[in-house]
């Protein structure tokens, strides 16, 4: 199916209406690789609404090969927080592709980023460069257990595919396994998954394994974020009796909630921050950074952790453009304004039409739930949303392209879809 988006005389954009149309990408992508996408989260479930690939963004907008345009509000799964095609980083990433794209030794800007990396997020003293957050958060668990001489690790949300490695883990964003595929059931007994904001199942699992855990390593509840204020400190205050690290997983929160994440937002004292999605505008990074005390134990001698792609030099010359762009305009209060427009505009219209769904957590990283068991609710309206030209996740991100007009369009659309939606309750 695809829209046309033709204006009329007046420039106006009309009621949309469908055409037919064939691609068969997602048949083509599932027949060559598992999930059809090398990112899980990124298969279609709502086709034919859903696009099945997406060949163009520009601001806030994307467009699919059908030549659908949705106002886009997954951004890459999170990591387009500046907009597609902003124009200081990708004018960043054409000058640096002039002088070179990788060398046999550190470059200037890989102390640079590091420097401004480590100004930005509070308590971090040191940092280093990988690719991916898994990778980062991997490097952040094998710091920890060295430093602490402990093995145990605590794991609160979903830490990537390489963390996931507990019975009761989340697999995938949401999706609990009760036994981690492909682990040695040895490794799996080290790592205990508890959930987000219950102090007392992390007193449990210190209890129990008293003097034996390295670290409790922390990624956000979406829903329940705002209750940060007072989990963060008790639980730092917790894992300082037990001489317990902990590791704030900021792949989502970083350079959103906040240019320091949680760690800045809540106050949290972190000891080893991992920070991704936000930082490069959809550039390929993860960070690891801590506490020079405990990143000593990264280093010659000490924990190994190394690789050839970590210190690759367009993506550094992205990021350090993102984070002058974050300091230089007020990027996370933009996302704090549009995002409070956006979903207390569509809790209303849910309230309105008596729709029993609600939009949770922190405008700039909100999510959607249903609030009753009504059958397909959830699905029905991410489907109407696609339909309607809004391209929703799970995790429904702004961006610091979203202007106001973006907003009153969304909301337009969002309209449409809700009204589609009660119409067939």
């Amino acid at each position: 199916m695809g829209l046309d988006l033709t204006t009329d005389s007046t420039g106006a954009l009309p009621q949309m209406t469908t055409v037919t149309t064939h691609a068969g990408w997602d048949e083509r992508l599932h027949a060559i690789m598992p999930f059809g996408s090398s990112t899980a989260s990124k298969s279609p479930k709502y086709l034919p609404e859903e696009p099945e690939v997406i060949v163009r963004g520009d601001g806030c907008r994307v467009w699919d090969d059908q030549g659908r345009e949705f106002i886009d509000y997954r951004n890459s799964l999170g990591p387009i927080t500046l907009g597609y095609r902003f124009p200081a980083v990708d004018d960043a990433i054409r000058a640096q592709l002039d002088r070179g794209i990788i060398f046999g030794h550190p470059s200037p800007l890989e102390a640079e980023v590091a420097e401004r990396f480590c100004e930005l997020v509070p308590g971090m003293d040191q940092a280093r460069f990988v690719k991916t957050g898994g990778e980062a958060i991997s490097a952040a668990i094998r710091i920890a257990r060295h430093h602490t001489g402990r093995d145990h690790i605590i794991q609160i949300g979903y830490n990537g595919w390489l963390n996931s490695l507990g019975a009761g883990a989340a697999a995938l964003p949401g999706q609990i396994a009760s036994a981690p595929a492909g682990v040695p059931k040895a490794l799996a007994d080290l790592h205990h998954p508890t959930p987000w904001g219950d102090l007392a199942a992390v007193e449990q699992v210190l209890t129990a394994h008293e003097g034996q855990v390295a670290a409790v390593v922390v990624a956000a509840d979406y829903a329940r974020m705002g209750e940060g204020d007072s989990y963060y400190p008790q639980l730092r205050e917790l894992l300082n009796r037990h001489g317990t690290l902990l590791v704030l997983d900021e792949i989502v929160t970083g350079f959103r909630i906040a240019v320091g994440g949680v760690n800045e937002r809540f106050a949290a004292n972190a000891d080893l921050v991992v920070f991704g999605k936000g930082m490069a505008n959809g550039m390929p990074i993860g960070v690891y950074a801590g506490r020079g005390e405990v990143m000593k134990s990264c280093g010659p001698g000490q924990v190994t952790i190394s690789s050839t792609f970590g210190g690759e030099l367009l993506t550094l010359a992205a990021a350090a453009a993102a984070m002058e762009t974050y300091t230089s305009h007020d990027v996370v209060g933009h996302l704090w304004r549009q995002g409070t427009t956006l979903w207390e505009g569509v809790n209303a219209m849910f309230t309105e039409r008596g729709l029993p769904l609600v939009s949770l957590g922190l405008p700039p990283c909100p999510t959607l739930r249903a609030t009753d068991d009504t059958p397909g609710v959830l699905d029905a309206f991410n489907r109407a949303a696609f339909r309607h030209g809004v391209s929703l996740s799970p995790v429904s991100y702004v961006n610091f392209s979203h202007t106001d007009a973006d907003i009153t369009d969304t909301l337009e659309r969002l309209g449409q879809a809700c009204d589609a939606v009660a119409a067939g309750l």
